[in-house]
């Protein structure tokens, strides 16, 4: 395999917007501070707005004075002393040659989903080296259908190796956590199995609503803004035989085969196996919430949903019969963002009944916690569940700065693979499909409470 070319130019477009000016020129900075990018790294800002460039400048130092305020000032002066700004409607009006250059560039798509199509052509026409890498934010793509145009284009463009689709949530270690507690674990490893694993739980709820992207929801809804991309690559991380080698190859074929092996709930039991629903005005935490439908840009005939609950199961013999249970929200009750195991429960002797242990590995605290029975009160035989818990190492850098370190390396072990995403899709698809066939309504839950959640599925603990 050819190794990566050096890179030393960022090209990033939507410059001016919040992706680019709250995250990842922000990122940007703490990388320059560590001394992670190449001494001769210069930007390339490209945006709508008519700014020269020692006026970008001056905005983008009042951003990183607020979003990477521990960046000591000098780092940040040597990050703005590196860019440019090159004014330019991507879809009225040509890209810059001189922002590309002859040579490879990497070029992060800070923009809306909808905007990529005309941002890749204009790419192609300022002549981008075809060693250049791309970077785009999820979603990719509204359907399979579009997924599959977006990636044409992109391969007429670049090699699929250097197209890195954007999760965040494979960026944090928490994440990470999920493959290193199998591969340094071999007794845990011997845990991860429909012989031990009752049902899996994979949960991102919220207790903030869609604040100011009702717009951009009423057009895509929870299902498709995060069961498609984060909860199922998720899913794929716990469900995957473990690759033997973390390369990008090993690692995403993994993926990608285990994706391929997720069945979605069939058509006649979709009222049992998914849940849509969409908040109304409520209390969240003490405050006064809105309701969905009342926000501006939101269309209440859409029945666009905040929520989304799916049931799958994985078709293989490592998984095959062990409910994998999927569920996010908007406006809820509380945070919960976590990874649950939930143990077989255990066999004990006549008359006891000890509560079945669990793995949980969360993100909102980033902490471990394995759930075990101890003895009870009144001795061995009324058993108490306790959990163990340990908060992992704090990340050095923020997912946004080791997302960067992988795009200027060339390594897209974290990034999505074509397959990966047609494979997401192709189940979403089918939930999509099945609600529109069965006319499954939207339920309303007050902004506040747990969310509808089906009336068989556990009670998060």
């Amino acid at each position: 395999m050819q190794e990566p070319q050096n890179v030393t130019r960022v090209v990033v477009l939507g410059a001016t917007g919040d992706l680019a000016t709250r995250h990842l020129l922000p990122a940007l900075a703490r990388l320059v501070a560590t001394g992670s990018v190449p001494p001769d790294l210069t930007v390339a800002g490209v945006g709508r707005e008519r700014l020269t460039t020692p006026e970008y400048r001056s905005a983008l130092a009042d951003q990183l004075e607020r979003h990477a305020a521990t960046v000591p000032l000098v780092h940040r002066q040597d990050l703005l002393a590196r860019v440019e700004y090159h004014p330019a409607d991507l879809e009225r009006s040509a890209l810059p040659a001189a922002a590309v250059g002859g040579r490879p560039v990497i070029a992060y798509l800070a923009l809306p989903p909808a905007a990529y199509p005309p941002a890749v052509r204009a790419l192609r026409a300022a002549g981008i080296h075809p060693a250049s890498r791309i970077a785009v934010e999820k979603p990719f793509g509204t359907d399979a259908g579009s997924a599959r145009a977006l990636t044409e284009l992109l391969h007429q463009t670049v090699p699929e190796r250097n197209v890195f689709r954007v999760d965040h949530f494979l960026h944090h270690q928490t994440v990470q956590n999920l493959l290193a507690l199998r591969w340094h674990n071999p007794f845990v490893e011997r845990l991860w199995s429909r012989e031990h694993v009752e049902r899996v739980e994979i949960t991102w709820e919220e207790t903030a609503g869609v604040g100011d992207r009702a717009g951009f929801y009423d057009g895509t809804g929870a299902l498709r803004d995060m069961v498609q991309s984060h909860l199922l690559q998720l899913l794929a991380l716990v469900a995957m035989e473990l690759p033997k080698d973390a390369d990008e190859r090993h690692l995403r074929d993994a993926k990608a085969d285990v994706l391929r092996r997720v069945r979605p709930p069939e058509p006649d039991r979709m009222s049992r196996d998914t849940v849509r629903g969409r908040y109304t005005a409520g209390v969240v935490a003490g405050r006064p919430v809105r309701g969905y439908a009342q926000l501006p840009g939101v269309d209440a005939g859409r029945d666009a949903e905040t929520y989304a609950a799916v049931r799958l199961e994985v078709d293989d013999d490592r998984w095959s019969g062990v409910p994998f249970l999927l569920r996010t929200g908007k406006a809820l009750a509380e945070d919960r963002r976590s990874v649950t195991l939930r143990l077989r429960p255990p066999t004990t002797p006549a008359g006891s009944a000890a509560p079945a242990g669990a793995l949980r590995i969360s993100m909102l605290p980033e902490r471990v916690g394995l759930q075990l029975a101890l003895c009870g009160p009144d001795g061995a035989w009324s058993p108490e569940p306790v959990e163990l818990t340990a908060e992992p190492p704090r990340p050095s850098l923020p997912a946004s700065g080791r997302l960067l370190l992988d795009l200027l390396s060339g390594d897209p072990a974290r990034a999505v693979r074509d397959d990966e995403a047609q494979e997401c899709w192709r189940v979403t698809d089918a939930v999509l499909d099945g609600w529109r066939a069965a006319g499954t309504p939207v339920r309303e839950y007050t902004a506040g409470s747990a969310g509808p959640v089906p009336e068989d599925w556990p009670v998060l603990l």
